[in-house]
């Protein structure tokens, strides 16, 4: 679970974003960080906010052979998150899932510009991370952060905007399947991974676009290659990173197994395991596995 740090009362804004940044409701209700959500589709069913399964549930229908959709954030449902904020009189810093991977973030942008238009002399400003899953809740985590140190929206939002190419995605998947269905690796190599267990190494790149950077043969293999790759990319981030996550689709096992070796082998502190949503663990599949940190570049 992520901490609490509560700071200094800074209520001339709110920091907002959504869930495919995979951080716990737990972290929004007790930082005040507005959230609104990408919903799926399961078996003919719609789940939205408030009514989504259990993660547990929801792989293990993956497992069994559902295959889920989702449904990006649109205009009517961002400015339902933005409004109730500029009504209080607060202004808004949006961190928004990578607009590389859906159409949420020109959604934010688009009722941030009508709302301004509504409400003279409030901002409402829509930053596009540029990554995903943990990494934008990495992103969100760091800004929310800096605001409970007293940093105003300007410096925050200059800070996300700086730093937001240094949060790295590293991750690998044990099924192609999913890969192939959302198009981010052809039909040949779905089919020869599978069948001669050839594991991806993937990425998000500078523009947030999930890209693989290497394979390996076997699961244990990519998983180790993981951490090594995460070592390497660190650098002289390395004094300063004071916070690494581990997202994981359904394998706690193994996201237990790779934080020991990050603390134990590479000298890592205070890394943190959360399950990958169900929103973007419907394109990676069951056994999705992906380290997170601000490093020197992706």
């Amino acid at each position: 679970m992520v901490r609490s740090r509560k700071g200094p009362a800074m209520n001339d804004y709110m920091i907002t974003t959504d869930n495919n940044a995979d951080l716990p409701e737990d972290f929004y209700k007790n930082h005040e960080v507005g959230c609104t959500y990408l919903s799926y589709t399961l078996e003919g069913k719609e789940y939205t906010e408030g009514n989504f399964l259990p993660v547990e549930e929801f792989y293990n229908k993956m497992r069994a052979g559902s295959m889920p959709t989702t449904s990006q954030v649109n205009p009517e449902s961002a400015r339902a998150l933005f409004e109730p904020y500029l009504k209080d009189g607060r202004d808004i810093l949006h961190i928004a899932f990578s607009s590389g991977l859906s159409g949420t973030f020109n959604s934010c942008r688009i009722a941030a510009e009508e709302l301004m238009q509504e409400y003279p002399g409030r901002r409402v400003l829509v930053l596009d991370s540029l990554s995903a899953s943990l990494g934008q809740g990495l992103l969100v985590y760091l800004a929310q952060e800096r605001k409970e140190k007293g940093g105003s929206i300007e410096d925050v939002a200059n800070w996300v905007e700086t730093h937001k190419r240094n949060i790295v995605h590293l991750f690998t998947v044990d099924d192609l399947d999913h890969l192939y269905r959302g198009g981010r690796v052809s039909r040949t190599t779905a089919f020869l991974g599978g069948m001669l267990n050839i594991k991806p190494i993937l990425h998000v790149d500078d523009a947030g676009k999930l890209i693989p950077i290497g394979k390996v043969r076997g699961r244990k293999k990519s998983l180790l290659e993981l951490a090594d790759l995460m070592d390497r990319k660190i650098g002289s981030y390395a004094k300063s990173c004071n916070m690494i996550f581990i997202s994981h689709g359904d394998c706690l096992e193994e996201a237990e197994a790779i934080k020991q070796k990050l603390i134990t082998d590479y000298g890592m502190e205070n890394v943190q395991i959360e399950y990958v949503g169900p929103v973007i663990g419907a394109h990676t599949g069951v056994g999705v596995l992906a380290v997170f940190a601000l490093a020197n570049s992706r």
